[in-house]
């Protein structure tokens, strides 16, 4: 009896060390690591886009991670989000894009304007890394480049859709353009002006600059205003000078439609403008409630208790990292270390968007303007700010 209760206590505590060392297995190939990288502007009046950038990144990160991570080939990665703040300066955002390969990371949501994203190319192209620019320069997107993929709708691309919806319901006849004396802002608003003009539209100014920094808007728009537009564009326009141009505009009497293609946050303008605000038109964002998939309330839900607010361009910023994860599943893990091997998957990848009520494909488009699959399928919602919230306008989706 004695002999037999020590082998029975044998087998028991071999049983138990091999239990523990299937568990400490397990927990060891769920704690694979994957990092990816986050390269923007996040301090400064531009905050409002890269900050932004790093948050949505991180909050899809922990709903993966509680889900029990990403399964790419037969392992299961935890996602690390590495957020660099480029400090909207060139210089900044090529050492930081160094910093990043550094540490090992191949893909990299970000930079957020033309200056940083073309300063970080070199650096992405001479390292084969996979990044996903919010910026519009063609140069980034257009062969031989290759790395850079635009992770929003361009300016020059929903511009003539916004103009033309004016003229076809507000009846819009004459635009004028300003922006900050920046090369990025003055891109955008030429590139603006020659869509207005090929739509028809009478262009009645064009040339009107602020500097950075700018608190008086008085002066400009007043030279603006007095070109007798029908509507006004604020290319380019960083977070931090919506509200204040546009409640300059309205004390200065203008009463016509005013609008950006850049992402804006709807409670920010309202908050710095009041009723000035209401009817501003903004494009960017892709969350309206009115396409919103019941995943997309809970990515909501995820990202407000993370920051304490929502912001509505983390409704656009999220398509970064849901593409970039499923197309490393479908590209499989040889990707992760060879990004010709995720590049090869772009142009036939498709997968399912878990963001739109009615469903729908996530892909890989830009062939008409940049002759390579190098944009993400993001919605193009175009929304009115009413009283520090957005209301829906019309949605259209990309032409490949």
């Amino acid at each position: 009896m004695l002999s037999s209760g020590r082998n029975s206590f044998r087998a028991k505590l071999i049983l138990g060390v091999a239990a523990s060392a299937l568990a400490l297995t397990a927990q060891a190939q769920a704690e694979e690591t994957l990092k990816i990288g986050a390269l923007g502007v996040m301090s400064g009046p531009f905050a409002g886009w890269g900050g932004v950038m790093c948050q949505t990144f991180k909050s899809r990160a922990g709903m993966w991670n509680d889900d029990g991570g990403v399964k790419i080939g037969d392992e299961t990665y935890k996602i690390e989000v590495v957020c660099v703040d480029d400090k909207a300066d060139p210089k900044g955002a090529q050492t930081g894009a160094e910093k990043l390969i550094a540490e090992g990371v191949k893909y990299i949501q970000g930079p957020n304007t033309d200056s940083t994203a073309e300063s970080a190319k070199s650096v992405m192209e001479a390292n084969n890394t996979i990044n996903m620019p919010y910026a519009f320069s063609k140069s980034l997107y257009t062969a031989p480049a290759s790395q850079s993929i635009l992770g929003m709708v361009a300016s020059y691309q929903v511009g003539p859709i916004i103009y033309k919806w004016l003229m076809d319901n507000k009846g819009v006849k004459k635009i004028a353009f300003v922006c900050e004396n920046n090369a990025d802002p003055i891109n955008q608003r030429n590139e603006g002006s020659a869509a207005a003009k090929a739509l028809g539209l009478n262009v009645v100014s064009d040339q009107e600059t602020y500097e950075s920094g700018t608190t008086d808007f008085f002066p400009v728009l007043t030279k603006l205003i007095g070109s007798e537009p029908d509507h006004i564009v604020l290319s380019g326009v960083n977070p931090s000078d919506v509200g204040p141009l546009i409640k300059a505009a309205r004390e200065l009497g203008f009463t016509g439609t005013m609008s950006t293609e850049t992402g804006q946050d709807p409670k920010a303008i309202y908050e710095v403008a009041g009723e000035a605000a209401n009817g501003f038109i903004v494009a960017g964002g892709a969350s309206t409630e009115a396409i919103r998939s019941d995943f997309m309330v809970k990515f909501i839900e995820r990202y407000t208790k993370d920051w304490g607010e929502w912001n509505d361009v983390a409704g656009l910023y999220v398509y970064g990292p849901e593409i970039m994860i499923q197309t490393l599943q479908a590209a499989g893990p040889k990707a992760l270390e060879d990004t010709e091997v995720f590049k090869v998957a772009l142009d036939s990848f498709v997968g399912t968007n878990p963001f739109l009520k009615d469903g729908g494909e996530l892909k890989y488009v830009g062939r008409k303007d940049y002759g390579q699959p190098r944009q993400v399928s993001v919605p193009i919602v175009v929304q009115a700010v009413k009283d520090g919230e957005y209301e829906p306008l019309f949605v259209g989706e990309l032409a490949d």
